[in-house]
């Protein structure tokens, strides 16, 4: 399916500038990367970016030899290791994929897991000497939007293949360092896009998954004790769906809901949901919670970090320019000083962003 279909789509549902949806960041912002892939760190020492075109998905992961970022280029069709070092972003290996890949997730520290539009596949690449190297092909019977890590247990892993459109979803077991994989297909929701794992879910339910099904208009629970079973709506929020996300905590679940102006949010105790009126208008594609209050949202080409009071409404926002579309966002701790960090991969635009804590005394109360 044609790069420019989505992004079309993308930028009608959310209202963007077609200069947001080319990846214009805001001048201020650092220039093209240096040779090699690495961009210094700039004087304010708060906010890095580096090379990742059309970077659709894809996972920062910290471990004993440092922190890396596994990512896919959307449009040159490569999956691509990247490491921070010395206050820098510098590429370390990529390897061709077939047409547009989607996702990346990291299995362990040598391994890596990438959903593949075309030939439909789920695949398993090793990291030997820096490099990355394909181990395994996986077929699905539909194009994979997303792969998600589910569970592992003695070097089994069960993962989630969910898809661009449609409503298969599919289960993939397969055992570290296999040539084979055991795929199971479901059927759940129109389109159910980018699933996250939750610690509970209401009415004393326990571990398990959360989608927003975008098509659909609604939020799905899937029990971590049976992946099979029929999964459960936790809500009918009445526009699309995007991007569910819990906080730190799990008392919520965050959705990103890409018109309408408003967003939601679950609380995974009572059951209850609240409508909350988006930073944006009219909406927003990607959500990370840095708390169960304070929330980073995506929306055309910035990310708002917004304060909430106990009935979810807004008490102020605070900015964060991003050099692209910013439709993936996860918070960790990059540096190690104990405040979450906030690394941006843009969909549509040359750069992924890297944003230093503590990020709301750093962000801009105006952009």
């Amino acid at each position: 399916m044609a790069l420019s279909v989505m992004r079309l789509a993308a930028c009608a549902l959310a209202g963007v500038l077609v200069s947001a949806c080319q990846g214009a960041g805001d001048a201020t912002l650092p220039g093209p990367p240096a040779a090699g892939g690495a961009v210094p760190t700039p004087a304010a020492g708060h906010h890095l970016s580096f090379s990742a075109p059309d970077a659709w998905g894809g996972e920062a992961r910290c471990m004993a030899d440092g922190c890396k970022v596994i990512l896919v280029e959307h449009e040159t069709n490569h999956l691509v290791l990247h490491r921070f070092e010395a206050g820098r972003v510098v590429e370390q290996s990529r390897h061709p994929l077939a047409y547009h890949p989607d996702s990346a997730k990291w299995l362990t520290d040598d391994w890596v897991v990438v959903a593949v539009e075309t030939g439909r596949t789920i695949e398993f690449f090793n990291i030997r000497s820096g490099k990355l190297v394909r181990h395994h092909q996986a077929v699905v019977p539909f194009a994979p939007r997303d792969v998600t890590v589910l569970a592992e247990a003695q070097g089994r892993f069960t993962l989630l293949a969910t898809p661009y459109d449609g409503q298969q979803v599919a289960l993939v077991e397969w055992q570290l360092g296999a040539q084979d994989a055991r795929v199971t297909p479901l059927n759940w929701c129109e389109e159910a896009w980018h699933p996250a794992r939750v610690a509970r879910a209401p009415r004393g339910a326990g571990p398990g998954l959360v989608v927003a099904c975008r098509r659909d208009f609604k939020v799905l629970y899937i029990s971590a004790s049976n992946w099979t079973a029929p999964p459960t709506e936790l809500a009918l929020v009445g526009s699309v769906a995007r991007h569910a996300r819990p906080s730190p905590s799990g008392q919520w679940v965050y959705v990103a809901m890409e018109v309408g102006q408003r967003n939601a949010r679950i609380n995974m105790d009572t059951g209850e949901t609240q409508y909350l009126t988006a930073p944006e208008d009219p909406g927003n594609v990607s959500v990370a919670p840095l708390s169960d209050d304070l929330v980073a949202w995506g929306g055309a080409s910035a990310v708002a970090l917004q304060r909430l009071d106990a009935r979810g409404q807004p008490l102020q926002t605070r900015w964060l320019p991003a050099s692209g579309f910013p439709t993936g966002l996860q918070v960790l701790d990059l540096n190690g000083d104990g405040e979450p960090d906030l690394l941006v991969l843009n969909s549509a635009g040359k750069l992924a962003d890297v944003y230093f804590g503590p990020l709301w005394d750093r962000a801009q109360e105006k952009l």
